[in-house]
């Protein structure tokens, strides 16, 4: 690999996988065809490498240089970051997809019902350090067995009381008969960085796709609105635009009084702000998704 590419470490497979390179590719990568079997892309348009592995170690790739950035799960970092907290990394973004939460859980037709009741039982789970500081806050005293997959079975095959584990529908838990008695830890993807001091190319680079980054993040929670008003109720629509600068207004042809007015806004509550700008007199009220915006 040439070392003046930015060399960016990120999920082989699954939820985070897909998230991250959505992410990258609306920041601009154009990135070859892979098949199952693929470990390395090179970008086609910019200086950036991606190493494809198992998001557990994409923590230590990034540590030890081997990578320069890493997208991973906060769940992830958290675990390992207990494990090796003096390591060469930092948190750099968080990025607003694969959200997901740890929880414990244990046999809906049992008699634990509480972080209490698990005192001197036995837990299973992926992440035991993540797990063993919540019961040192909780002064909970039970015995943890680390597993590396299928951690739900546990209670079924009756090696453990409960489990401790990673949980975004729900269905998994449900399909085996468990019900969830506490959410310990919420986690999505994040930016992680090798404090290892970057070449003056490679920080250039990288400070151009943050910057990419930080524009598809923020387009993601904005919209693009287009009206038509009358002329003299500019002032009170202009005051329910959520989030936006001074609007765009142009003059209707052979409409009076009427105008257009475009503005960028913020997405949340979108609807309820639809509703007061009927009721003010707007009328053809149009909102489009915005792809990418920098200011």
């Amino acid at each position: 690999m040439d070392t003046q590419r930015l060399r960016i470490a990120i999920q082989k497979s699954g939820r985070m996988a897909e998230g991250s390179n959505e992410l990258l590719q609306a920041a601009g990568l154009r990135l070859p065809s892979r098949s199952k079997t693929t470990l390395f892309q090179r970008a086609r348009n910019l200086p950036i490498d991606l190493l494809l592995v198992r998001d557990d170690d994409i923590p230590h790739f990034v540590a030890t240089g081997v990578a320069d950035i890493g997208i991973v799960g906060e769940n992830v970092y958290a675990e390992w970051q207990l494990d090796a907290p003096e390591a060469p990394v930092s948190l750099v973004r968080r990025l607003g997809f694969s959200f997901c939460r740890l929880c414990l859980a244990t046999p809906k037709d049992g008699p634990l019902r509480s972080p209490k009741d698990l005192e001197g039982k036995s837990l299973a789970t992926s992440y035991p350090l993540i797990l063993q500081r919540y019961f040192d806050e909780q002064g909970i005293n039970a015995s943890i067995m680390q597993m590396s997959g299928s951690v739900e079975v546990a209670p079924k095959l009756g090696i453990a009381d409960g489990i401790f584990d990673i949980v975004s529908s729900g269905a998994t838990l449900e399909a085996n008969g468990l019900g969830t008695i506490a959410d310990v830890f919420h986690s999505e993807a994040l930016i992680i960085q090798t404090e290892k001091a970057l070449s003056e190319d490679k920080a250039s680079i990288l400070a151009r796709l943050l910057t990419r980054i930080e524009c598809v993040q923020a387009s993601r929670q904005i919209k693009y609105l287009m009206l038509n008003a009358p002329q003299s109720k500019l002032a009170a629509i202009t005051n329910l635009l959520p989030g936006a600068d001074a609007p765009t207004v142009l003059p209707l042809q052979g409409k009076g009084d009427m105008v257009a007015i475009h503005a960028v806004v913020q997405d949340a509550d979108l609807w309820e702000t639809l509703e007061k700008l009927k009721a003010e007199g707007a009328s053809s009220i149009l909102v489009t998704p915005i792809e990418k915006m920098m200011a």
